[in-house]
């Protein structure tokens, strides 16, 4: 039943187109099928019934005319070639399909012996003379009649279909090309793009399987890199143009990528002209770079530059002597001349030199598509020494094997296919269309041996006088900015300066502004961090000298004023200090100042320990010491005589003493308790100034906050009690002595804590030092030097008789 229904299919198209033969037909021992769209159909056209495309009737494209020819002449050179099937003669069915879906008489002839198509499964009865094909030109044709080659593996050898669904060899395992796929050519256009630094381009591709696969590819190798896809369409020769350039204009876009083939394009760039589209650059793919119509039209320099990626022109020896031959001979207006359907061409106007000057484009991938085929059935009959085996009945999956064997060099090309049958010779050229309307060569791109590509800026005249155009969504952040996304591209996207401690990388991510190390800063606007300047007190400092000097004075003087104080320790003026009360404050003065040496230097743990305990814990007794002494000068003149019972308790049961325990207890144990949790340890301050780091210790608020409120309070009541002594005996000054201390005190700590505040240098280390060291000074010089030099200089005011004189002219006072 199959066969009688494609019979009868072949018998109704062959009625209509029967006659003499033809330059679409040529005898020979072997027969290798011609594929070519000599003319087009531009619209489809629909049929009641079965019924061949009258090709005739459509538009005549003279480049693909000119590749048909060079079919004939590559067979014709091979039959007298000595060296390649040298007894072997080779023939041709060739046929004009100008429809990529409705052409297939031809494509049943060839795949039918004897006007019968073998149904698949069955016996093989007789041999298919075809024993392989050139073609087809495009990608949807190919599509359309490759699965009805496959299934008997019959080579197809195309020299234009360059879709990727074609490297599947799986489902093509009989499918070769001469031309390289389109991931080869979006790749030479992903370099050009990158190049010039365009980022923000449009993609038109034809509405067909060949287009939709270079868009995909094209969309798949931007993936990750900086260009973007800023608008993408499908064209047809219906497509309305005029919103097409309206939306790449709203868009701001300058680069336009065009990958559809000549028809499409020639509409869309008679659009562009009458549309006064300008200041674009049009990036052509390798069908229409060396289109020879479109240069020359009327306006085109005024559309921006055109650029584009192209198959090298390669001279085929005798082509031309061949064209001029033939064209003498021919008489192709004849309609009698065809033997079948679509084998018959109007060119009688044509000129041996409008074929031999058409569009170049794809006239080596079909010369060297007819020589595979040749080279593989050379292989297959074994052809040695001038003779050929012809007792080796060839079959069509030995050509396909022998295919996919070949290596052989031709105009010095390598020629060879990789496992799915694609090209592993050629390169391209990079052109640009000048002035006077040609495709001139500016640049290349090598596959093989190795990939390489060059562009000659140089030779490029822009539309905007030497200047390479732009095109871009965003303007380049300047140095030391971030990028912040607008919208869904990454190209557009506003600038945002890195503030200080962040730097941008731009070469890992520059949309974001990253933080530096700990030990590193860097201004704003930076691209990379600086290393922090690490600042401390050394020892060497002259302000940590002066101060360290000014501490070891102060334990010499507390020295010699112990001394002074254990000679006369037996005299009133001692007695009245606080007698052994006073070496416990000049011990305890002594003590305190090792907190100063603490200050300086790289902090470690003990340092940090050492720098606030010894001073806290001990000058906490200094002032219990102050606060009892100033306590009992109020005692003596004031509360003894109002209440003689608690002067007696207190002398009974030595309250001083005890109140300066119990001050001392507790501080320790608030030490004790703070440290025991949170000992104080360095830490690097990153956080005061960008560029430094300060060099402190992490002491733990809770606990210093308890130890100052207890000296807060002890200070207080000291300054009370001594304060409530202010109208004692005018010669007899110990309480406006303390509190004139206090008040230094106070005044010394208000000033470093105002400091403190608002200075957070290294110097803040030598402050606290000579806060420390004037806390120690105010009662060393105030209180003790006084008494010293009275000891010393005045010998006559520290005698009994001298005290008791205050003491009853000040009773007598107060009693009146």
């Amino acid at each position: 039943m199959e066969i009688f229904l494609a019979s009868l299919c072949l018998l109704g198209t062959f009625l209509q187109c029967t006659g003499q033969a033809s330059e679409f037909h040529l005898e020979g021992d072997y027969l290798i099928g011609g594929l070519f769209d000599i003319h087009h159909v531009s619209t489809p056209v629909y049929h009641d019934r079965p019924e061949a495309n009258d090709c005739t009737s459509q538009q005549f494209l003279l480049p693909n005319y000119r590749r048909f020819q060079l079919m004939r002449f590559s067979v014709e050179e091979i039959n007298n070639s000595t060296n390649l099937l040298p007894d072997v003669s080779l023939g041709y069915e060739i046929f004009d399909i100008c429809s990529d879906i409705q052409s297939f008489p031809g494509i049943l002839k060839l795949i039918s012996v004897n006007g019968l198509i073998q149904t698949w499964g069955e016996p093989q009865k007789s041999l298919l003379k075809t024993i392989a094909v050139v073609g087809p030109f495009t990608s949807t044709q190919a599509l359309t009649i490759a699965p009805l080659f496959m299934v008997d593996f019959i080579s197809m050898v195309s020299y234009g279909a360059s879709s990727s669904v074609f490297s599947r060899n799986q489902n093509f395992p009989s499918f070769f090309r001469t031309v390289h796929p389109n991931k080869d050519v979006i790749e030479v256009i992903v370099k050009i793009v990158q190049h010039f630094n365009w980022r923000w381009v449009a993609f038109l591709n034809s509405d067909n399987d060949f287009g939709s696969d270079g868009r995909e590819i094209f969309m798949t190798k931007i993936k990750d890199t900086d260009i973007c896809l800023a608008y993408t369409k499908s064209l047809t020769l219906q497509t309305n143009y005029t919103q097409t350039f309206k939306q790449i204009e709203t868009q701001k876009i300058h680069t336009i990528i065009v990958f559809a083939p000549k028809m499409i394009v020639e509409a869309l760039i008679d659009s562009a002209i009458e549309m006064n589209v300008t200041n674009k650059v049009w990036i052509a793919d390798d069908g229409w770079s060396l289109n020879k119509n479109l240069p020359k039209k009327e306006g085109i320099k005024n559309i921006g530059t055109v650029i584009g990626v192209s198959q090298p022109v390669v001279t085929i020896p005798g082509f031309s002597d061949f064209i001029s031959s033939a064209k003498s001979q021919m008489h192709c207006e004849n309609a009698e001349q065809q033997i079948f359907c679509n084998q018959v061409c109007n060119c009688s106007s044509l000129g041996a030199e409008d074929i031999v000057t058409a569009d170049p484009t794809f006239s080596f991938p079909v010369y060297s598509a007819v020589y595979a085929i040749a080279h593989a059935l050379h292989n297959a009959l074994q052809c040695r020494s001038g003779r050929c085996n012809r007792d080796i009945t060839v079959y069509p999956h030995m050509v396909s094997t022998e295919l996919k064997k070949s290596n052989f060099t031709l105009l010095n090309h390598s020629i060879r296919f990789d496992e799915n049958g694609d090209p592993k010779f050629g390169s391209y050229s990079i052109v640009f269309w000048n002035h006077r309307g040609d495709a001139e060569e500016v640049g290349f791109y090598h596959f093989h041996p190795w990939i390489s590509f060059f562009i000659n800026n140089t030779k490029i005249k822009w539309y905007t006088n030497g200047k390479v155009p732009t095109s871009l969504c965003s303007v380049e952040c300047p140095v030391g900015f971030a990028k912040e996304h607008i919208g869904i591209h990454k190209c557009c996207f506003n600038c945002e300066i890195c503030p200080n401690g962040t730097y941008v990388n731009t070469t890992v991510d520059p949309y974001k502004c990253n933080r530096c190390e700990e030990n590193k800063w860097s201004a704003a606007g930076s691209t990379s961090c600086q290393l922090r300047v690490v600042e401390y007190i050394p020892f060497t400092d002259i302000g940590a000298i002066l101060i360290m000097v000014g501490a070891w004075v102060l334990v010499g003087l507390t020295l010699a004023m112990s001394v002074v104080f254990a000679i006369n320790y037996n005299t009133p003026v001692v007695r009245s200090a606080g007698g052994p009360m006073c070496f416990l404050i000049l011990g305890c003065h002594s003590l305190c100042s090792i907190s100063v040496f603490f200050h300086f230097d790289k902090p470690t743990s003990s340092f940090c320990f050492f720098r606030l305990f010894p001073f806290i814990l001990f000058y906490t007794v200094c002032l219990a010491c102050f606060v009892v002494r100033s306590f009992q000068i109020v005692c003596i003149f004031k509360i003894a005589a109002k209440f003689p019972n608690l002067n007696s308790w207190w002398m009974k049961y030595h309250g001083q003493w005890l109140i300066i325990t119990v001050a001392f207890v507790i501080q320790a144990l608030i030490h004790l308790i703070g440290y025991s949790n949170d000992p104080p340890k360095p830490y690097n301050d990153t956080a005061s100034y960008p560029d430094k780091i300060i060099l402190a210790c992490d002491i733990n608020i809770t606990a210093i906050s308890c130890s100052v409120v207890l000296l807060v309070l002890l200070c207080s009541l000291c300054f009370i009690f001594s304060y409530m002594g202010k109208d004692l005996p005018k010669n007899y000054n110990e309480a406006k002595a303390i509190t004139f201390c206090l008040l230094l005190l106070i005044l010394s700590w208000i000033l470093f804590a105002t400091v403190y505040m608002l200075y957070h240098g290294k110097y803040i280390q030598t402050l606290n030092a000579l806060a420390v060291l004037s806390s120690l000074y105010s009662f060393l010089l105030w209180y003790f030097l006084p008494k010293c030099y009275i000891i010393i200089f005045q010998p006559h005011k520290n005698t009994k008789q001298y005290f008791q004189g205050i003491i009853q002219d000040y009773t007598k006072t107060i009693s009146q």
